[in-house]
């Protein structure tokens, strides 16, 4: 039987296996395997691209009568419920089975139930033998309406992934400080912002500089945006992420990209580096220790790989 408070599902799709598994590993110290996972770490479903409920559980226990009995005594009221059965990896308890299950909760519950606008829901799972109750929190998902930001670009990083560098960037510490040192038209700051972050953010180019500003102003956030190249800022912070412009990669604009990632080092302790070509060489140049990789693919009109690298200074 497990003994952590909480039940989180997951969802992803196979282009993002890698990172999702980064993230679980970051925020949960969890090994990615099946569409589950029990934790005692507290994070909001909705600050994450791939939670999509957690379950607080309330009464874990093999007996399914002694589940009701459990339920029963902590006489929950609640007007306009509603239950659920979330079907886990290896459940077989078959349809109608389930659905009398719920009936049987339902009827011990006070208060009248509303499917369709609910005040509150709970939960019902069946994993290796033992019965889980508890209240689901799901993602309500209102930060996908950042796919409409007024300013965008056509290779700007996807809502799920800078969602996810934010979370590798600060482990799920929201007093993290963090820097997006070319923040372009602001993806990264958005999610940052939406997930309660210490965000700010930098650009060199004034019209991306003015994109960043726009878009968080659309939502309502406030932060502050730099305009300015990182190596001229004077702050300290706990992370910075970088994700290079994708002309950065010939030979002759080495040094440059080599000199974004030489001042992020130097107002942050720990990188998370997006690009589309091997960095190794340049970590070693820099004393930078590569601590974790993943690659993340864009899948659309032209697909390829991004390369995820998390430095730390030596």
């Amino acid at each position: 039987m497990q003994s952590e408070q909480f039940l989180y599902i997951i969802k992803y799709n196979s282009n993002e296996t890698a990172l999702c598994r980064l993230e679980t590993q970051l925020l949960f110290q969890q090994e990615l395997e099946g569409n589950h996972f029990f934790s005692d770490v507290k994070f909001a479903p909705d600050h994450s691209a791939f939670l999509k409920k957690r379950i607080d559980i309330l009464f874990a226990t093999a007996d399914y009568q002694e589940l009701l009995s459990k339920i029963k005594a902590k006489n929950i009221c609640a007007e306009g419920f509603k239950l659920e059965y979330i079907k886990l990896q290896g459940d077989e308890i078959g349809y109608k089975p389930r659905l009398n299950k719920l009936r049987d909760i339902g009827y011990i519950i006070t208060g009248e139930p509303d499917y369709y606008h609910p005040t509150i829901t709970y939960a019902l799972c069946h994993y290796n033998g033992v019965y889980y109750f508890g209240e689901s929190i799901r993602d309500e998902v209102q930060w996908q309406n950042h796919n409409q930001k007024p300013c965008s670009f056509s290779n700007s990083l996807s809502i799920n992934t800078a969602k996810t560098l934010v979370n590798i960037a600060s482990k799920g510490n929201k007093t993290s400080r963090i820097i997006d040192t070319c923040c372009g038209v602001g993806t990264v700051m958005l999610e940052g912002c939406y997930g309660g972050y210490a965000i700010e953010g930098c650009d060199i180019n004034k019209k991306a500089h003015g994109h960043t500003v726009k878009n968080l102003a659309h939502y309502g956030y406030e932060a502050i945006v730099h305009h300015s190249d990182i190596k001229d800022l004077n702050k300290q912070y706990d992370a910075a992420i970088i994700d290079l412009p994708y002309n950065l990669y010939s030979a002759s604009t080495d040094e440059i990209m080599e000199g974004i990632i030489e001042s992020a080092s130097k107002v942050a302790p720990r990188l998370v580096i997006v690009s589309i070509v091997d960095l190794r060489e340049v970590f070693k140049k820099y004393d930078l220790n590569l601590v974790d990789f993943c690659t993340t693919e864009k899948i659309g009109k032209v697909k390829f790989t991004r390369n995820i690298w998390v430095c730390e200074k030596v």
